[in-house]
């Protein structure tokens, strides 16, 4: 009897620890929309395969809708799939929306094939995680769905800055590409965040623009510090915004530039716990830099101090394997 209990408390206790694991391990929903015209569908479904490629080479799982099967109720299989992602971990979800949108001037909609749905939707449904969470709107007319996600620690971006830009964007493809892509490494320090694949496919779409003497119908938003205002891309330089939109609101792109989903050699010696600390001390420090004008100099070093020493001890203990 006593050697039951044991293999049965041995068994539950790898259940838990499988759970946790895959909790702390990205899910990257990748959902593709009703494509209208063929020539639409095969860019999103190009754009797709490209996230599909850069997500089994960071090891994560893969959640594809409207894709990869012929069942025409994708909003039925995205809510189902939401409701059995684990909402509590260190690992990140990505919802990456490819396709087109709408907007009635009320309320912004992303279309699948058979039901829509819209940015309150899907903040509803967002309620339960606990874990990072970044949203990535592709689609047209998709800025509403910017003010009505922002929340703190989540990452939104969308290709257009308001539900008025219908027009199909061009966003999807240079996104996918620029997070698959080593030279959208911007800072060299070896792996691409999620706010370098936004300022280098905002560029690229600003590029296309400009060379076809185009009237650009599409303006790209990005917002982390949840102040539902958003940044857009020429507010930056480098990966650091020097323009906020919201005074006395923390710039944005600090969080952003924490999701990455490919890890370098050095980043992946970091276990996840180690990593999810990291990640709130440089954003303290962070916020602590865009208060800096505002505050005595010594006082300014006298906060900045601890935080660094306690970023030197978290990476030191990786190394001394700890």
């Amino acid at each position: 009897m006593q050697i039951l209990q044991l293999l049965l408390i041995a068994l539950l206790g790898c259940a838990a620890h499988s759970a946790e694991s895959a909790a702390d391990k990205p899910t990257v929903f990748v959902l593709v929309g009703a494509v209208g015209e063929e020539e639409f569908g095969k860019q999103f479904t190009d754009a797709a395969a490209k996230w599909e490629q850069v997500v089994a080479q960071a090891q994560a799982k893969l959640v594809p809708i409207g894709w990869k099967s012929a069942e025409t109720n994708d909003l039925a299989r995205f809510k189902a799939a939401l409701d059995s992602e684990p909402k509590e971990g260190a690992g990140e979800v990505w919802l990456v929306l490819i396709g087109h949108g709408t907007f009635d001037t009320k309320e912004s909609k992303f279309n699948l094939r058979g039901p829509d749905f819209s940015g309150g939707e899907l903040a509803e449904w967002l309620k339960p995680f606990k874990r990072p969470v970044a949203v990535v709107n592709c689609a047209s007319a998709s800025g509403p769905f910017l003010n009505k996600l922002s929340a703190a620690g989540r990452v939104v971006v969308t290709a257009t800055r308001s539900g008025q830009e219908v027009n199909y964007t061009r966003f999807a493809g240079h996104f996918a590409d620029a997070i698959s892509s080593p030279e959208s490494d911007l800072d060299k320090d070896g792996q691409t965040s999620l706010l370098e694949a936004y300022l280098v496919a905002s560029s690229r779409v600003a590029e296309f623009y400009n060379t076809e003497g185009r009237l650009a119908t599409e303006h790209s938003l990005l917002d982390d510090n949840g102040d539902g205002l958003g940044t857009p891309p020429d507010w930056f330089r480098g990966v650091r915004a020097v323009k906020k939109a919201k005074e006395g609101a923390s710039a944005d792109g600090l969080r952003a530039h924490q999701f990455v989903l490919v890890l370098s050699e050095q980043e992946k010696k970091l276990p996840p716990p180690v990593r999810a600390k990291r990640d709130e001390l440089e954003l303290a420090i962070g916020k602590l830099r865009d208060r800096k004008t505002e505050m005595p100099e010594p006082e300014y070093y006298k906060l900045l101090e601890p935080m660094l020493l306690d970023l030197a001890r978290l990476y030191q203990r990786p190394a001394a394997g700890q």
